[in-house]
């Protein structure tokens, strides 16, 4: 017999100022140990706080092929945390501060 198939729960996907804190002061504490995985995440928030802020000025300069990019920068952290979950879902790796964020 074989086992039924399970689907992949839904995750919430809302991150807070709080949450995105949290995951920069864990890995900020871990850095010695993971500078990669530090690395990643400050370059994310980078592209988040450059989405965040270029996306009026794309607008009022009529600069529409930036928004797309803007879009993309604001959903980085979102992006991000969904492919972590799913590698740490899958057995790739580890990751031990998706447990702060629920």
């Amino acid at each position: 017999m074989s086992t039924p198939l399970t689907t992949p729960k839904p995750r919430h996907l809302t991150l807070t100022l709080t949450h995105l804190q949290r995951i920069r002061q864990r890995l900020l504490h871990e850095r010695p140990a993971h500078r990669i995985e530090y690395g990643m995440w400050e370059a994310v928030l980078t592209l988040w706080i450059m989405g965040w802020t270029a996306w009026l000025p794309a607008f009022a300069l009529d600069a529409l092929w930036a928004i797309p990019l803007c879009v993309f920068g604001m959903l980085a952290p979102r992006i991000y945390v969904m492919f972590r979950a799913r590698a740490r879902d899958a057995g790739w790796l580890r990751c031990d501060w998706l447990e702060q964020l629920g």
